[in-house]
C-alpha cells in the first residue's frame, strides 16, 4: 500500500497567452505527427528541492510570476495552448488555436508527502504519483465546432512544505517531440527568470511546411490510423487494479558499467559471429537499452524454460530525425521529428548466456539503418507500432539522454529528480541523462511487481542473472 498523505488543492486556474497578441488558427499534422494519435499523454514530473520554502512565501511570491512567466510563454508556444481536433472523414486532424478560449489547466495543490522519499531512486508505490500529475479534459466551451477537442497541456505544481515543490505535466506528444518540449520548459524557465537573451535562442520555428512529404507518408499513415481508432483501447493491456502491487524504481547505468557491458559483448560476439563483429554499432544508448531488454524479459518471463520459446521478442524505441533528414530544419522546430525504431529477437535467445549479445546486435543494427535512411519502413510506422503494443513480448523505451532535461533552472537550484508517470500506463522505461553521474543514463523502471523487483539491483553482465 502506498504510503497516507494528503493532496490539498489550494487553486485551479486558467493560464493563456497574452490577450490581444494571437489570432485564431489552426495547424495541420505532419506525417511525423500521425503515430502519435495512437499514444497516451506523456506525464514529465520535476522534483525542485527548496528546503526553506512554506507554502504561504509561494503562492505570495513565486506563484503570480509562474503564472504570469507561463502565460508569455504560451504566446511564442501558442500550440501548446490550443486543442487536438478529431473530425469525422474526410476532414484530418489538427490543432486549433482560438483566441477566446485557448489555454493551458493550471493546478496549485499541497501534499503532505514525504517529498525525500518521493523523489528517491528507490523502491516507491506507483500510486504515490498520480496525484501530482494534472488529467487533461476535454474542453467543453468550444461550442461551435462540429467534435469535442482535446486538450494538449496541463500543469500542476505542488508544493511540499519546508521541502520543495513539484511541477507534473499531461502533454499529448502529438503536437511535439521532447526536443519541443524541452525548449518549452527552457523558455519559460528563461522568462521566470527574466532571462530574454537565452529565450531568444528557445523560441520556437512554427512553419510546419518544413517538413517534406514527397512519398505521401501523411494520407497513408492518416488512413492506418483512422482504421485502427476503433479498436485503441487495445493498447491498454493490463489492468490497472494491478498498480496495487507495482513499485517503481529508477537505476542509473554509469561509464564504467557501460565500459564492462561494451568489453562483454565485443568478447562473447567474437565468439558467436567471428572477428567481424568487432564493428558492432555499441553506442552508450545501445548497451543501455540492450541490457535493459535482456532484464526486463528474464524478470517479466521468470520461468524461463517454460515461458520463453521461438517466439519473437520486440524492443522498440524513437531516434531524432532533425540531423537525418539531408534537408535542413531549425532545433526549434515546433513539431514531431523523430522516427520509430524496432528491433526482434528470439526469446530464447534473449534470455540465453549470450542474451546481451543478441540484444545489442538487434538495436545497433537497427539504429544503424535508421542513420542510413531515417524514414526506411516509415509506411508501417503505425502497423508495426500497433503490432508491438497489442503484444506482451515488447519493451518500449521512451526519451532520451540526449535532451538534457537535468538542465531545467528556475533560479531555485538544480534539480532533483525527474520522473515519467506515463510508463505505468504504457510500461515503457524512461530515459534521461544521469544527474550525478557523468555520461551516465538514468532510466527508470516501468512499474514492476514487488516480488519481481530487487531492493538493491546491480548491473550484471553475464547474462544470468535478472534484476
Amino acid at each position: 500500500m502506498a504510503p497516507s498523505c494528503k493532496l490539498k488543492v489550494l487553486e485551479h486556474c486558467k493560464v493563456s497567452p497574452p490577450p490581444g497578441k494571437l489570432p485564431s488558427t489552426s495547424l495541420p499534422l505532419t506525417f511525423f505527427d500521425i503515430p502519435w494519435l495512437l499514444f497516451p499523454p506523456s506525464q514529465p514530473l520535476f522534483f525542485f528541492q527548496l528546503p526553506a520554502l512554506s507554502t504561504t512565501h509561494f503562492t505570495n511570491s513565486i506563484l503570480p510570476h509562474l503564472k504570469h512567466s507561463l502565460s508569455l510563454t504560451l504566446q511564442h508556444f501558442f500550440p501548446l495552448a490550443g486543442t487536438l481536433a478529431t473530425p469525422l472523414h474526410p476532414t484530418a486532424p489538427h490543432f486549433v488555436y482560438t483566441a477566446a478560449h485557448s489555454s493551458v489547466s493550471l493546478t496549485i495543490a499541497e501534499s503532505s508527502a514525504d517529498f525525500h522519499h518521493i523523489s528517491g531512486h528507490h523502491q516507491r508505490d506507483v500510486q504515490e504519483f498520480h496525484h501530482l500529475v494534472p488529467r487533461l479534459i476535454r474542453n467543453e466551451t468550444v461550442s461551435h465546432e462540429p467534435y469535442l477537442p482535446c486538450p494538449i497541456l496541463a500543469v500542476q505544481v505542488t508544493v511540499f512544505p519546508q521541502c520543495g515543490i513539484s511541477i507534473g505535466f499531461s502533454f499529448r506528444q502529438v503536437v511535439a517531440d521532447g526536443r519541443t518540449f524541452d525548449n518549452f520548459l527552457k523558455s519559460w524557465a528563461s522568462i521566470f527568470k527574466m532571462e530574454p537573451g537565452l529565450n531568444k535562442l528557445l523560441l520556437p520555428f512554427i512553419d510546419r511546411t518544413v517538413i517534406q512529404d514527397p512519398n505521401g507518408l501523411g494520407p497513408l499513415l492518416l488512413n492506418q490510423w483512422r482504421s485502427l481508432e476503433n479498436s485503441q483501447p487495445e493498447t491498454d493491456n493490463y489492468d490497472r487494479a494491478d498498480l496495487r502491487d507495482m513499485v517503481r524504481a529508477t537505476f542509473i547505468v554509469g561509464r564504467s558499467d557501460m565500459e564492462k557491458l561494451k568489453q562483454c559483448i565485443l568478447t562473447q560476439s567474437k565468439k558467436i559471429f567471428g572477428l567481424g563483429s568487432g564493428s558492432m554499432y555499441l553506442s552508450p544508448y545501445v548497451l543501455t537499452c540492450a541490457h535493459i531488454w535482456v532484464c526486463l524479459t528474464k524478470t517479466r518471463f521468470s520461468n524461463i524454460k517454460t515461458s520463453l520459446g521461438k517466439e519473437q521478442h520486440y524492443f522498440g524505441f524513437i531516434a531524432g530525425g532533425i540531423t537525418r533528414l539531408g534537408y535542413p530544419v531549425p532545433n526549434t522546430y515546433l513539431g514531431n521529428c523523430v522516427s520509430f525504431g524496432r528491433s526482434d529477437a528470439v526469446g530464447y535467445e534473449l534470455a540465453g548466456e549470450n542474451g546481451i549479445v543478441i540484444a545489442a546486435k538487434a538495436i545497433g543494427e537497427t539504429i544503424e539503418k535508421l542513420n542510413g535512411d531515417v524514414l526506411g519502413g516509415a509506411e508501417d510506422w503505425i502497423l508495426d507500432w500497433k503490432e508491438l503494443l497489442g503484444s506482451e513480448l515488447y519493451v518500449t523505451v521512451t526519451g532520451s539522454p540526449k535532451v538534457n532535461l537535468y538542465g531545467l533552472d528556475f533560479g531555485w537550484g538544480r534539480l532533483k529528480k525527474i520522473e515519467e508517470i506515463a510508463i505505468d500506463e504504457t510500461r515503457a522505461v524512461s530515459l534521461t541523462e544521469s544527474r550525478d553521474v557523468e555520461g551516465g543514463i538514468e532510466n527508470p523502471i516501468l512499474p514492476l511487481s514487488k516480488s519481481k523487483l530487487s531492493q538493491n539491483p546491480t548491473i550484471v553482465y553475464n547474462g544470468t542473472t535478472q534484476l
